[in-house]
């Protein structure tokens, strides 16, 4: 069975690989394997300090905040796709590394939507990580620029249902389809882009949004 997850990175503080995925209970968890012993840990990211919170008791010695430090640093950004088990070698044999929270859940799942992929394969940089200056920029443009906006801010429409609206319009025109996402669709597509970068995805745009309204 695929899990939504990026790809793996390798750490160079200890002997270890790490990636991104998404978990059950909500939000992202970066996962750490040691490739020189059968022991893994797995943290979450506090989404307003933005720092590393342990998923589950782990072993501090052989997971050190230097390269916990390295496993968020180096997975931000990194856009999730669906993905196999990721098995790793140790000491010759096959350790499977189990992966947390895989258990279906009813939320709706935007990663292998059209809509996803076109705003990855537009704003992806030549690491393969997200630009969300760009991201942000281009759809600020298009608010700008947009009657539709003018006319809900005019209706004091609040920022969260306007960024709706610029995201499900711009996800639409990226991925060349006729039909637009609903509320929900669009909603799950924010959450999954918040989950890569825990600063917000849409922030610099939410800013713009709230500087509009305050003009009025």
């Amino acid at each position: 069975m695929n899990i939504i997850r990026t790809t793996a990175v390798e750490l160079s503080e200890i002997p270890a690989i790490a990636y991104k995925q998404k978990i059950s209970a909500g939000g992202a968890g970066v996962k750490i394997l040691r490739l020189d012993r059968d022991a893994s840990a797995v943290f979450t990211i506090d989404r307003r300090s933005g720092e590393a919170v342990a998923y589950g008791p782990y072993d501090a010695e052989l997971f050190t905040d230097e390269a916990v430090a390295e496993a968020l640093e180096l997975t931000s950004g990194l856009p999730y796709s669906a993905r196999g088990k990721l098995h790793v070698t140790v000491f010759e044999e096959a350790a499977g590394a189990e992966d947390v929270d895989e258990t279906e859940t009813e939320k709706i799942d935007m990663v292998d939507s059209d809509e996803y992929k076109a705003i990855v394969s537009r704003y992806a940089n030549e690491k393969g990580k997200l630009n969300y200056s760009l991201m942000n920029k281009d759809f600020i443009q298009f608010a700008s620029k947009s009657k539709v906006v003018a006319e809900m801010v005019a209706n004091n429409a609040g920022v969260e249902s306007v960024l709706l609206f610029i995201i499900k319009s711009r996800a639409t025109f990226l991925s060349g389809k006729k039909e637009s996402l609903s509320d929900q669709e669009t909603a799950a597509l924010i959450e999954t882009l918040d989950e890569i970068d825990p600063r917000s995805a849409f922030k610099e745009l939410s800013a713009y949004l709230k500087r509009l309204m305050a003009r009025k």
